[in-house]
């Protein structure tokens, strides 16, 4: 490894080890209601009565399991084991299985809604808490979700998956994860991009012939409806027949998506997709890069196809971009994208980071400007994953997981 590489290296493992993942659990643990807070601000002050998140619970689920597997610390064993046993105790319906979508403080069901986004991160975390554990109940959740969600959530004339259900598993398109502008929108890249993340950690743990067959299934959505094959940018809002409904462009799930579609393929064993995944992953980067990226190495968070419409750059678009060009160079061999992988990282250090209260900010704003103190460093939407996973991601690209 040479030298730019090995101190890329040494300085994602200090800030995986040393600020993201000892942030959380130095500060998140709930010991009076169980779990963990619902939200913590910059000034670190928590809020102790905000409802807690399938989404942010899973999260932590998923990024202890994950660092457990990888480094063996028993600290990381006791955050995963803490999130798994709150899980199964709150989020988990007894009666009509899947996750909650929100509990209140005190863990009791606030919005007892089944939003299938929920749901694929539940998929994802059980089975990396399975990865890490063997633990034969958190698999059998698993599968028992992707069966429920095969059996519930298919769109049997268009394909691919619808997004909200009541409880009770009833459908209902109001509960889009969505917003007022896209009132006809009945399915999402957003959701898909995930569910086949999900799919993917399942096949790893769970050789099954249907789950094979519908992550292959979900990677052909996402590359003949989802991918624009002229722009090589995501399309992000649908109706039932594929219609794309906007013309937003969400850098960071481009980039994200880049390499999640090509681990999908890889693990789907299927090698013709995986060429093609590949060089789509190509294109997407290329795009990315040419159109996202600003001068300074951080990347913008929207654009319209003809310019740039939100010119913030948030914590979770930086993490993915690392991975995504480093995914990018190691495809192709090509210098520009480890550059702007290591000039991301970079800036990451420089803009995001909070070297006073730990973890990264939400955010930096055009002309340097970050959250107030009174806005989250953690809430149902903003946990360890995205930023723990790159930094898993690059010492496991390099060789370098495990290494004290």
């Amino acid at each position: 490894m040479d030298n730019r590489l090995e101190d890329f290296t040494q300085r994602v493992d200090r800030e995986l080890r040393d600020n993201i993942l000892k942030f959380w659990i130095r500060h998140m643990p709930d010991d009076e209601q169980g779990g963990f807070y619902g939200r913590i601000n910059n000034d670190l002050k928590v809020v102790k009565e905000a409802p807690k998140g399938l989404v942010l619970n899973t999260r932590i689920l998923w990024t202890y399991s994950a660092a457990w597997r990888l480094f063996g610390d028993d600290e990381y064993r006791r955050m995963a084991q803490r999130a798994y046993e709150y899980f199964v105790d709150r989020f988990w319906d007894k009666d009509h299985k899947g996750g909650y979508w929100m509990l209140n403080w005190q863990g009791r069901p606030l919005d007892p809604k089944k939003q299938v986004y929920g749901e694929a991160f539940t998929i994802y975390a059980l089975s990396e808490y399975y990865r890490a554990t063997a633990d034969a109940d958190s698999l059998n959740k698993a599968i028992e979700l992707f069966e429920l969600l095969e059996q519930k959530a298919v769109d049997p004339v268009y394909g691919g998956y619808f997004e909200g259900y009541t409880r009770e598993w009833a459908y209902s398109k109001e509960l889009l994860i969505s917003d007022a502008e896209h009132p006809d929108s009945t399915k999402t890249m957003n959701t898909h991009l995930h569910l086949m993340e999900c799919y993917t950690n399942l096949l790893r743990v769970w050789d099954s012939s249907l789950l094979r067959e519908k992550l292959i299934d979900l990677i052909n959505i996402v590359i003949d409806h989802i991918i624009d094959h002229e722009t090589w940018h995501f399309k992000l809002f649908f109706d039932d027949r594929w219609n794309s409904l906007t013309e937003d462009v969400s850098f960071g799930h481009d980039i994200e998506g880049s390499w999640l579609l090509t681990e999908a393929a890889e693990v789907a064993g299927d090698k013709a997709l995986l060429a093609r995944a590949e060089e789509i992953a190509i294109r997407m980067a290329e795009a990315v890069l040419n159109e996202g990226v600003d001068a300074d190495g951080g990347l913008f968070y929207e654009g319209d196809g003809r310019s740039i419409t939100n010119r913030g750059k948030y914590w979770w678009p930086q993490a993915e971009t690392v991975v995504g060009f480093l995914n990018a160079w190691q495809l192709t061999g090509e210098g520009k994208y480890l550059d702007a992988a290591l000039k991301c990282w970079a800036f990451i250090e420089n803009s995001l980071v909070d070297r006073q209260n730990g973890d990264w900010f939400e955010y930096v704003k055009e002309g340097g400007r970050l959250p107030g103190p009174d806005e989250a460093k953690a809430d149902p939407w903003k946990g360890p994953y995205h930023n723990g996973r790159a930094c898993m991601e690059v010492l496991t690209r390099l060789g370098q997981a495990g290494r004290s």
